[in-house]
């Protein structure tokens, strides 16, 4: 007979801080830059960026030691033994972009925050970067949940941390009230699937909702639906993409830029997991019902993109983000053809995911350049840009073809046919039809704004009196970021096969 000793015993276990060691980096280093903030004069505040960048740097490395993918802590002693934290090979690959992705984020906010309180940005953005790197990690409901928050939380007031900007506040309060009501509703769901099945556990759901209780099957799948649908928020998948542009707009640049890749990347990851590893048994509800908003999502993300004006303020960050909700759409496609071909698929979503994060975080970057001297921000301000930046125009037209997924942007095509790939190879015939018009319909307003930095000046403006040409010093933070996203894209570009391969491997 087990003693209350025993028993006691059996339920203590030891944390492996190795696998949990890169999202505590980054929040640790939160706090510490939260604290050094009260000491730091203000002629030295610029160190906590460079502190900032440093930490997430820490945080990359300590990806490596657990590149064989087989550490789990935090698990049930009795029963299954399933575990809350997993470092997968899922998890690293996706801990690393969003780690990656910040890093890049405070590049491009070194030299870009000196109207803002430095010490709160840096720990709101190290903050999130740490709920991000823990989300894929999650391996149970509630984790999931609170790693999504945390992630979340901080990048409303990023967002909204312009004092005294009465656009930076509206953008703040739309993205806040969108995102509260898709936990609300991800919340509701959640407690359905708890109280049909009685476990947390996303390995333990998968078994369970196979066998659950006739009674209470309804209630099952209303919980299922639910918790899709809070995470349809979290993608910007439409119709629940509406918050999306006036928060790009109204953001700081970097943030934007942060949005559109990390926050991307935490929505799928939670997507990812609660639909492949939770909820297989519900695959022929979520699946067709993924591949509609898939089609959904891309048509209106390309179509509202192509209605931009050139000339309208800010014209270049509104097109970015309509241009990141139609990506969105591409990117839910092989999550959609895994309920019907398997997690195989799944490699595909995160390729696409991997190229995409590189290329806009390199558009942005050069965004961030321009803004520098035209604070407007149109489309029509990148024009002649070759002329006065070359470098720049070069790697934004290479950034902007990668997107289009045209040569010498060969990463953004073989991107584009693994998921292609796994439309037709799934039986959505359909889908991988509707996502080809939808790269044509792209195309003409990636390469009009790739034609705009070659041409020379308007009429009007050569018949004016040519303004004296101000060199405006640029940061080497904001260089080294465009440097290293367009490093990493050329790279990719020249290896393509390799985005081939791991599209195919088995990330679980």
């Amino acid at each position: 007979m087990t003693t209350a000793a025993e028993s006691a015993t059996s339920l203590v276990q030891s944390v492996d801080w190795l696998a949990i060691a890169p999202p505590l980096t980054a929040a640790a280093v939160a706090l510490v830059v939260l604290v050094a903030d009260l000491f730091v004069p203000e002629a030295r505040k610029p160190l906590l960026g460079y502190g900032s960048v440093a930490g997430l740097v820490a945080a990359l490395a300590l990806i490596v030691p657990l590149h064989e993918g087989d550490r789990a802590t935090f698990c049930l002693t009795t029963g299954s033994h399933a575990c809350s934290y997993t470092a997968d090979h899922f998890t690293l690959v996706i801990q690393a972009l969003v780690l990656g992705g910040a890093l890049l984020t405070a590049l491009l906010s070194i030299g870009d925050t000196r109207k803002l309180p430095a010490g709160e940005f840096w720990f709101l953005l190290l903050s999130s970067a740490a709920g991000a790197a823990l989300l894929p990690a999650a391996r149970d409901l509630a984790t999931l949940v609170i790693a999504l928050e945390v992630a979340s939380l901080p990048a409303f007031a990023l967002v909204g941390i312009k004092r005294g900007d009465r656009r930076s506040s509206e953008a703040a309060l739309k993205f806040f009230l969108s995102s509260v009501t898709a936990t609300a509703v991800m919340l509701l769901g959640v407690s359905f699937v708890y109280a049909a099945t009685g476990t947390l556990h996303l390995t333990d759901l998968a078994g369970r909702l196979d066998h659950v209780d006739p009674r209470l099957s309804t209630l099952a799948g209303a919980g299922v639906a639910l918790t899709l649908v809070g995470f349809a928020f979290k993608t910007a998948a439409a119709p629940f993409h509406f918050w999306v542009p006036d928060t790009y707009v109204g953001a700081p640049l970097p943030i934007a830029a942060y949005l559109s890749v990390v926050g991307k990347a935490v929505g799928f990851s939670g997507l990812i997991l609660v639909t492949v590893v939770a909820f297989p048994a519900y695959a022929d509800v979520w699946g067709p019902a993924l591949a509609v908003l898939a089609a959904l999502t891309m048509t209106v993300g390309n179509v509202a993109a192509l209605r931009q004006s050139a000339s309208r303020a800010r014209s270049a960050v509104r097109l970015l983000a309509w241009s990141s909700v139609a990506q969105a759409g591409y990117l839910l496609v092989p999550v959609a053809a895994a309920a019907y071909a398997g997690e195989r698929r799944i490699g595909s979503t995160v390729a696409y995911a991997l190229m995409y994060a590189v290329v806009n975080l390199g558009a942005f970057a050069v965004a961030a350049l321009v803004a520098r001297t035209h604070p407007g921000n149109r489309v029509d301000d990148y024009r002649g840009l070759y002329a006065t930046r070359p470098l720049a125009a070069l790697a934004l037209a290479f950034f902007l073809l990668c997107l289009a997924g045209l040569p010498p942007g060969i990463i953004g095509l073989f991107a584009k046919v693994t998921v292609f790939s796994a439309a037709v190879d799934a039986g959505l015939g359909w889908l991988a039809v509707v996502m080809a018009v939808n790269v044509v319909i792209a195309l003409y307003y990636y390469l009009r704004w790739t034609a705009v930095l070659f041409r020379g000046p308007s009429e009007e403006e050569a018949a004016e009196e040519p303004a004296p040409v101000v060199r405006h010093r640029v940061p080497a933070p904001l260089t080294a970021a465009i440097v290293l996203t367009a490093a990493a894209g050329v790279v990719l570009s020249g290896a393509p096969q390799t985005v081939l391969r791991f599209a195919g491997v088995n990330l679980f």
